[in-house]
């Protein structure tokens, strides 16, 4: 239930799905999640994992400059400060097991790969090559309300470059402007079919590699369930075999060619998977702009709350995101205000005869 400090998350009723549909297959992004999806609760941090935090914010609001490899070093940007929000600090204690020197010098790493690779520089029209048969796409929501990714190799339209791995680095940037409120992972699917006209999609070893350390180091924690369908034999009897070896966590989110229908609401799901109800059709010409102006909206949005709550560094996403009203400088002052309230209460009490 809604209440004054806190608003609903946004979901697609699906009347406006039918009406999109009406005139044939969808080709646009889908905004919201279901009205049926529902978050997981994440626990409360423990008092001993709220001191580690506290820790490393005090160490990252230290931070004045950001070092580079390529000649980039340069003071903390506004854009740097942004991404610096409690739940990135969060997500890298998890990944480095709440140890937090680790954790800080991750962080900082990761800013330091940001600014070198350019994240924030990655532009529409340069990625668009790549994306024009669809290959990926962001589309739906899981029951969780994780934003839906789909990969599609057997789409793939150009040769080994870099920019197929910044293709990749681009959507999950834009994957990550989808996320709703209470929500910071995505889900992953991947599609294993064959090109009919292409004989090799899959990428080389080395780019394999780039690609995999790029998401474990410096996308910690995003992955929240991985669906793997159209799985070769060969391939699914490989992680047969190492499957007791895969930590369990990680072993938990991988799925494979099972029923999609169990994981994202068949009405978002595309129809060409088991289950699914959604008819789409991949149009460059109208997904591509479409998305863009989402992702940029969102962003624009979540840009706007961060300014006005003071431009905190630690700033809760669901403040961001607008289901929280107070921002974190907000919410200290009225703490403040609550504990110096209640010593004046207690002083009163105290002098009384």
């Amino acid at each position: 239930m809604a209440t004054a400090e806190t608003a609903v998350p946004t979901t697609a009723e699906p009347s406006v799905l039918e009406e999109k549909r009406a005139s044939g297959p969808l080709v646009l992004p889908i905004e919201s999640p279901t009205a049926d999806s529902v978050v997981d609760e994440k626990p409360a941090l423990t008092a001993e994992q709220q001191t580690k935090y506290d820790w490393l914010l005090e160490k990252v609001k230290g931070w004045t400059e950001v070092p580079s490899t390529k000649d980039k070093t340069g003071p903390l940007t506004d854009n740097d400060k942004f991404w610096l929000t409690r739940e990135c600090l969060i997500r890298y204690l998890r990944a480095t097991k709440w140890h937090e020197k680790e954790s800080e010098k991750r962080l900082l790493a990761t800013l330091t790969w940001r600014r070198d690779y350019g994240v924030d520089e990655l532009t529409a029209d340069f990625i668009s090559p790549e994306n024009e048969t669809g290959k990926q796409v962001l589309l739906g929501y899981d029951k969780q309300m994780r934003p839906v990714h789909y990969l599609r190799p057997g789409q793939q339209n150009t040769d080994v470059s870099p920019r197929q791995v910044q293709h990749l680095v681009f959507m999950v940037e834009r994957v990550i402007e989808l996320m709703p409120a209470r929500q910071d992972t995505l889900c992953l699917l991947v599609n294993m079919q064959k090109s009919k006209n292409r004989s090799n999609t899959a990428p080389g070893i080395g780019q394999a590699r780039e690609v995999l350390n790029i998401l474990q180091t410096h996308y910690p924690e995003r992955l929240g369930r991985a669906l793997v369908v159209n799985v070769p034999w060969v391939v699914q009897g490989f992680f047969k075999l190492i499957h007791p070896f895969i930590d369990p966590m990680t072993r938990e989110k991988l799925k494979f060619n099972e029923d999609l229908s169990q994981y994202i609401p068949k009405e978002q799901l595309m129809k060409e998977y088991e289950g699914g109800e959604l008819e789409f059709e991949y149009d460059h010409a109208s997904y591509w702009p479409a998305l863009q102006e989402l992702c940029n909206k969102k962003r624009a949005e979540q840009k706007q709350r961060w300014e006005a709550g003071g431009k905190q560094i630690g700033e809760t996403e669901d403040y961001l995101k607008g289901f929280a009203a107070q921002g974190v400088a907000a919410a200290t002052i009225v703490a403040a205000a609550t504990v110096a309230a209640a010593a004046e209460t207690n002083a009163t009490i105290e002098a009384a005869p």
